[in-house]
C-alpha cells in the first residue's frame, strides 16, 4: 500500500527529514539538548470538527500547505508521538509513521493539543501548563503542557479526551498565561477556511528562495513570492500571480494551459489543475487532486476530485471526494449576514459573511447539484439533486428529488474500495473496520431536525 501520510512535501518545504535526525517524539533545543518527549493530542474538541473529523484525527485536518501536525513538528523540529482516539489508532499505525497512543516514561513531555494552530515554537517551563478561555457554555481546554513523567503519566490518550479529567490530572500544575503559547485553537471547520492565507503566508516564510525553474510561456508576477518544485510541470499559458501573496506548488504537480493561479495558494504534489481553471487566493489544494473551474478561498484535504466547470468558494473538501461537473457552492447569503452551519444536524451561528460547504471523506454530487450557503455533505453521502440541496446532509445519504433515504453501508464501503483503487490506494483492514463503525457513529451522532432550508 502506498504511503499515505501526512509528510509534507520536503522539495518545497526545503526542510530535512525530521527522522533522519529526530528520535520519534523528542524535541531538541537549538543547542542540540534532548529537551521533552513531544506528544500531539486529541482532545475532545474533536467533535465540533465533524463530519471532517470521522475519517481522521483533528491534527490530520490541513490549513495552509500543511497539517495541524506538521506544523507543530515544523515549529518543534521534532517528531511527536500522537494520541488520538481509540477507534483511529489502528488507522493511524497503517498511514502515519509515527508512534500512537504511546510515550516514554523517562523523560519529560510536552503536550501539544492537536488543534492548535502553532505561529512559532512554543517554549514552556517545565511544570507548566496553558489553558484556552473558558465561558458559560465551555470549560478550559488545555492548549499545552510541559510536564514531569509522573504526572505524563496520568494523560492517557483517553483522559485527554475528557475534558473534566485532564483538568483533575493538571490540577497541581501551575498555569502558564495564555501569551505564553503563540496559537490559535481550531474550534469549527470555517476556523481552517479562515485562517489559511495566514498559515499559507507563514509557511512561505520559511520556504529558502530558489531560482525558478525553466517554463516557457508561463506568466510569473512577483517572482520572489513562488515556490515551484524542480519536477512540476507549467504550461505554457499559465498567470501565476503572487502580487498578493505566496504560490507554493508542491513535486509531480501539473498545471495545465491558460490556468491562472492566484496567491497565497498552494497546490500540493501529484495534484492536476484542469485547462482554464482559475484558482484563486486562499486556497490550499493537498496532494493527488484533480481539479478545475473556479475555486477561491477552499481547502481541498487531498484525493479528490473538482475537475469540471463551477464555482466552490470557502469551502473545505475532505478526500475521496467527487464533485460533479458544475457542482456549485454558495459561499455569501443575499442579505450579506451571518451564516449558519449544522455540521451534525443543529444549527451553529458562525459569526462569519463568507462560508461555503464541509464535504466530509467519500461524499460525492452529481452535475449540476447546487450546494446551499453553509452546506454540510456528510460521510460517504451522495447527492443526486435538480434543485437546491439540503443544508444538512447525513453521513450514509442518498439524496435525490424523492427524498433521502439509508445508503447501504456495505455497498458504501464497496464503492469506497474501488475509488481508492483507481489512485493505486488500497484502503487497509483497519480503514474498513472504522468505515463499517463510522455507519453506527455517525447515526447516534447526527441529528436533522433545526436544520434550515435552501435558502437560509
Amino acid at each position: 500500500m502506498p504511503f499515505r501520510g501526512n509528510s509534507f512535501d520536503r522539495i518545497v518545504s526545503g526542510l530535512p527529514d525530521q527522522r533522519s535526525r529526530i528520535a520519534c517524539g523528542t524535541h531538541r533545543k537549538e543547542d542540540g539538548m534532548v529537551e521533552a518527549q513531544l506528544v500531539v493530542f486529541e482532545d475532545a474538541g474533536w467533535r465540533d470538527l465533524l463530519p471532517l473529523c470521522y475519517w481522521r484525527a483533528a491534527f490530520d485536518l490541513r490549513c495552509g500547505a500543511e497539517s495541524l501536525l506538521e506544523r507543530i513538528e515544523r515549529r518543534q523540529s521534532a517528531r511527536a508521538v500522537i494520541f488520538a482516539r481509540p477507534e483511529l489508532a489502528d488507522v493511524l499505525r497503517g498511514r502515519q509513521d509515527r508512534d500512537v497512543n504511546c510515550a516514554s516514561d523517562t523523560r519529560s513531555v510536552l503536550f501539544v493539543n492537536g488543534r492548535a494552530l502553532l505561529q512559532e515554537s512554543l517554549d514552556l517551563p517545565l511544570g507548566s501548563a496553558v489553558w484556552w478561555g473558558s465561558s458559560p457554555e465551555r470549560d478550559p481546554v488545555l492548549l499545552a503542557a510541559h510536564v514531569q513523567p509522573a504526572i505524563a503519566a496520568r494523560l492517557s490518550p483517553e483522559i485527554l479526551l475528557d475534558s473534566a479529567r485532564t483538568r483533575a490530572a493538571l490540577e497541581d500544575v501551575a498555569t502558564a498565561p495564555i501569551n505564553a503559547l503563540a496559537a490559535e485553537l481550531i474550534q469549527a471547520p470555517w476556523d481552517l477556511v479562515r485562517h489559511n492565507p495566514a498559515a499559507l503566508r507563514q509557511h512561505a516564510d520559511d520556504l529558502p528562495r530558489r531560482p525558478l525553474p525553466p517554463m516557457n510561456g508561463v506568466h510569473v508576477l512577483n517572482q520572489t513570492a513562488v515556490h515551484i518544485a524542480a519536477d512540476a510541470v507549467i504550461k505554457p499559458g499559465v498567470v501565476l500571480d503572487a502580487e498578493s501573496g505566496p504560490i507554493i506548488i508542491a513535486e509531480s504537480a501539473r498545471i495545465s494551459p491558460n490556468v491562472t493561479i492566484q496567491g497565497p495558494a498552494y497546490i500540493g504534489r501529484q495534484t492536476l489543475v484542469q485547462p482554464g481553471a482559475v484558482i484563486r487566493e486562499a486556497t490550499s489544494i493537498g496532494a493527488c487532486c484533480k481539479v478545475g473551474g473556479e475555486i477561491e478561498g477552499t481547502i481541498i484535504h487531498g484525493y479528490s476530485n473538482k475537475q469540471h466547470h463551477g464555482f466552490l468558494g470557502h469551502a473545505y473538501v475532505a478526500e475521496w471526494v467527487n464533485l460533479g461537473a458544475g457542482t456549485c457552492n454558495s459561499d455569501l447569503k443575499n442579505t450579506y449576514g451571518s451564516i449558519r452551519v449544522a455540521l451534525t444536524g443543529t444549527a451553529v451561528d458562525t459569526r462569519q459573511m463568507f462560508v461555503g460547504s464541509f464535504i466530509a471523506d467519500h461524499a460525492k454530487t452529481a452535475i449540476n447539484v447546487a450546494l446551499p450557503t453553509g452546506a454540510v455533505v456528510g460521510f460517504a453521502s451522495n447527492v443526486i439533486v435538480s434543485r437546491f440541496a439540503e443544508k444538512f446532509t447525513p453521513s450514509f445519504s442518498w439524496c435525490t428529488d424523492d427524498g433521502r433515504t439509508r445508503y447501504d453501508p456495505a455497498r458504501a464501503l464497496d464503492v469506497a474500495r474501488k475509488v481508492m483503487a483507481r489512485r493505486m490506494v488500497k484502503m487497509s483492514a483497519a480503514e474498513e473496520v472504522l468505515f463499517m463503525h463510522l455507519a453506527q457513529l455517525a447515526a447516534t451522532i447526527e441529528r436533522t431536525n433545526d436544520v434550515g432550508s435552501g435558502g437560509d
